[in-house]
């Protein structure tokens, strides 16, 4: 059975197929792949070094027969496993690198088996361009529609609230796995690499409905280390906002929930207040010291809030200057209060 080739990546197309296998190794896939994607490498990542470095120090012929006996091996592992009860039907699609020997040999068993196999023409560098050009050389037909507001104010949670009740939400926070502040990072969970990051916003802009608007929560162009595309950010940047306004003291409180993980992680505390992009004094970072060793975590809060946080949101809001289709007051420590300004909310986004 002769292999078939593609070269189309789009959302529609992948979704043809009845699974999209990546066969490059654990290590290049955990920096990026296709959305959806699973990985049954023919090489582990040590099996790859051992095979390159086998092909650059002594001989390609080498390199290529001890390449195939794991190839071979590994094959036959996935076709005795993940592969095992797949049915007469079933539709694969396979890519490597760059579409060659290694995508192709996982395609040619696969085809022998009788299931109509194709190969990605390009290999993940033909997905890998689709993206760039989407995200950094295109145009997104989408309305965004902004939640604004000091920190605290409880954005991310009502980016739930609205997604409960049917609204089309774009969590940015979420898929940078990053909470967006200094004092954002998550405990055990590291950013995704910035190419994984764009795969896995393309594809939630990818579900939207063009026809209804979507709502994000108002971010800078970095969110932690990763950079919000061009073809995203030239919209965010331009979008109208509902404000979220809630008083000080019952932001600083719902902060101390919100980030719970950093004030019981006294070494994180103190490292992220080393990080503050304005200059404290020692007095000052004495004082905040002496809140964190007293368990007044809210009282640092809104002296950090005071300090930074507040002055920084509105210097961003003066100078992006977008329009403002109004405000909702609330009290993000409420749950009654939360969930009825998450209603004003939504009808102020246009649900």
């Amino acid at each position: 059975m002769s292999l078939l080739l593609t070269e189309d990546v789009s959302a529609e197309a992948l979704a043809r197929f009845d699974m999209l296998i990546d066969v490059r190794s654990p290590g290049e896939f955990a920096e990026d792949h296709a959305p959806g994607a699973v990985n049954l490498p023919v090489l582990s990542d040590a099996e790859r070094a051992e095979v390159g470095a086998i092909y650059v120090q002594e001989s390609r012929f080498r390199a290529r027969r001890i390449g195939a006996a794991h190839v071979a091996r590994n094959i036959a592992r996935h076709l005795e496993t993940v592969l095992r009860d797949k049915p007469g039907g079933f539709r694969p699609l396979i890519y490597c690198w760059r579409g060659g020997m290694r995508s192709n040999a996982m395609a040619t068993i696969l085809s022998q088996v009788g299931w109509p196999t194709t190969v990605l023409s390009g290999g993940y560098r033909t997905y890998r361009r689709h993206v760039t050009a989407r995200l950094y050389d295109g145009a997104l037909s989408l309305r965004f529609v902004l939640l604004d507001g000091h920190t605290g104010s409880g954005k991310t949670e009502m980016l739930g609230k609205l997604a409960a009740r049917g609204l089309q939400t774009l969590d940015l926070e979420g898929l940078a796995a990053h909470r967006g502040s200094l004092f954002g990072a998550l405990a055990g969970r590291p950013q995704p690499s910035q190419k994984l990051f764009e795969s896995r916003l393309l594809a939630a802009l990818d579900g939207f409905d063009p026809a209804r608007p979507v709502v994000a929560e108002a971010e800078s162009s970095k969110i932690g280390e990763r950079m919000v595309p061009p073809a995203l950010w030239s919209q965010l940047a331009h979008a109208s906002r509902i404000e979220l306004i809630a008083e000080p003291a019952a932001r600083a409180r719902y902060l101390v929930g919100a980030y719970s993980d950093i004030a019981e992680d006294r070494v994180a505390l103190d490292a992220a207040l080393g990080r503050l992009p304005v200059r404290v004094s020692g007095e000052r970072l004495a004082t905040w010291r002496g809140l964190a060793d007293a368990g007044d975590f809210a009282g640092l809060a809104q002296a950090i809030m005071a300090l930074h946080y507040d002055p920084a949101y509105d210097r961003s809001r003066k100078k992006h200057d977008r329009p403002l289709r109004g405000a909702v007051g609330l009290d993000p420590t409420d749950p009654a209060d939360f969930e009825a300004a998450a209603d004003a909310v939504a009808a102020l986004a246009g649900a």
